[in-house]
């Protein structure tokens, strides 16, 4: 029994939600999301809560079950509050800036690394600190994992782009002999 797909969804005032075929779409001022639903799950609609349940009791069927209330839910709050991820850049000399939807790093690398923004994305960079904020959840997340793969965070210094709150696991560097003879 899935805990997490029997749990109702409830409707936010400010978000309108259309059931078109296998497509829920969710829409809010000037935002939108939708979720394509899979066949085996079913998806009922009443006045401001959403109740998703299976069509039978195959284990393909459970486990999407709980996986397609997550993606609702997740789009629901997307268009309701948005989600947000923030980088650190730390380093001498490592910066980061944003030129209309393009993130440039300055990273130890002997050029500047362009990244650009996917539709739906908006960069914003504070005192090293950016800033990714989108409407998908999975988008967010994605597009945060790719601009940290550009320079991860070293071990011996900390130097690189790391997850706000991320605590990196710091090495000892070589200790010195002692030139005793």
């Amino acid at each position: 029994m899935s805990r997490i797909g029997n749990k109702i969804i409830e409707i936010p005032e400010a978000v309108e939600v259309n059931l078109n075929g296998f497509v829920l779409e969710a829409k809010s001022q000037d935002r939108k999301n939708s979720v394509s639903l899979h066949p085996l799950v079913e998806v009922t609609i009443e006045k401001d809560k959403i109740k998703v349940s299976r069509k039978n009791e195959t284990k393909l069927a459970k486990s999407i079950h709980g996986l397609m209330r997550s993606l609702i839910y997740n789009a629901i709050t997307g268009v309701s509050q948005g989600f947000k991820k923030e980088l650190e850049v730390v380093g001498v000399g490592y910066r980061a800036l944003v030129e209309g939807n393009v993130l440039k790093l300055k990273v130890g690398y002997s050029h500047e690394v362009e990244l650009i923004a996917p539709d739906g994305i908006d960069f914003e960079v504070k005192k090293n600190i950016i800033s990714i904020s989108g409407v998908d959840k999975q988008l967010v997340g994605q597009v945060a994992a790719d601009i940290r793969s550009v320079k991860k965070p070293e071990p011996y210094k900390g130097k690189g782009i790391k997850y706000v709150g991320e605590k990196i696991m710091r090495k000892v560097g070589k200790a010195v002999k002692s030139t005793e003879e």
